[in-house]
């Protein structure tokens, strides 16, 4: 029991000692009015007292802090503590990642390497910047069969809070269902190859066939980016050239139950990314970008977009 306890029980039993001790009770009129007087002003104090007490025993014993008020009717106001604020987690999250360069590989018809024996430099050609690159546009006009997809590409400046980059060209090429290349292993063909623009939002849209599978590599869409459709004139000029790794269960779903592609489930079955020669160094965040978000159907086509991010 603290100090101020003890000091209220005291006071209250020694005002009760005092009142049990009034008992002159013949003393008279004037006697007894005197002692009626002195009994109420001893009580009053009593109380006044005790409520002071009170005040007393709450700052004492209660630890409230030398803050605490008491209002005009004795009653004790202690201010209510204010809670301190949990800070919110912030986490923050790169939208985007500059793209791993990876290999042009043996076919890519950009002025960098030789197809019997002549230059191959696809980029220069006449009806090269296209959107749909399904069809050849050369000296052939052939059309490569197979699954359509449409891919969406995002050109972005990680520099810039991957702000949209327009006015980039993106040049995308790949093989076809049977794992062939245009120009090179298909030479009378010039499918599969074209050139868009970006728009104000970064992006170029390009209509095409899910690629094969060929042995030793993952199925794969080859691209370069330059920083302007007149710079887009020779590889040597590309400001990035990388490839985009297509979706597993995508992968395995088209080469079971499209035709033309027959050859691809053996070669399918026999290469992982981790195995792959292109992908298998990246990290998980490059080969997450590197994997377009593909959506549909073998029979009604495929909707399909990727992010590639540029350091400018």
């Amino acid at each position: 029991m603290c100090r101020a306890e003890k000091l209220l029980i005291v006071n209250e039993e020694n005002a009760a000692t005092m009142a049990e001790h009034i008992e002159d009770h013949d003393r008279g009129l004037a006697h007894d009015l005197i002692t009626m007087r002195s009994i109420a002003d001893r009580r009053k104090a009593l109380r006044l007292f005790a409520g002071a007490s009170s005040a007393a025993f709450v700052v004492g014993c209660g630890g409230a802090s030398s803050s605490s008020t008491t209002s005009g009717s004795g009653t004790v106001v202690t201010p209510a503590p204010t809670p301190t604020p949990t800070p919110t987690p912030t986490t923050s999250t790169a939208a985007c990642i500059v793209d791993p360069s990876e290999t042009a590989g043996p076919y890519p018809a950009d002025g960098t390497n030789t197809s019997s024996g002549s230059t191959s430099n696809a980029l220069t050609a006449t009806g090269i910047v296209r959107s749909d690159i399904r069809s050849s546009f050369l000296s052939s006009t052939n059309t490569a069969e197979g699954v359509l997809v449409e891919i969406t590409l995002t050109v972005v400046d990680v520099n810039s809070d991957c702000g949209a980059l327009e006015g980039y060209a993106v040049y995308l090429w790949h093989c076809d269902a049977a794992g062939n290349y245009s120009l090179y292993s298909a030479p009378a063909e010039s499918y599969l190859r074209g050139v868009q623009v970006t728009d104000a939002n970064g992006q170029v849209t390009f209509t095409t066939i899910f690629p094969g599978c060929y042995s030793g590599r993952w199925p794969h869409m080859h691209f370069e980016v330059f920083s302007s459709l007149s710079a887009a004139t020779s590889g040597r000029y590309a400001v990035l050239t990388s490839q985009l790794a297509m979706p597993s269960d995508v992968c395995s779903t088209v080469y079971s139950n499209a035709s033309g592609y027959s050859a691809s489930i053996s070669n399918f079955s026999r290469i992982s990314i981790s195995s792959d020669n292109v992908f298998g160094d990246n990290s998980s965040a490059q080969i997450a970008q590197q994997t377009p978000d593909v959506s549909g159907s073998t029979s009604a086509g495929y909707t399909a977009s990727a992010i590639i991010g540029i350091a400018r």
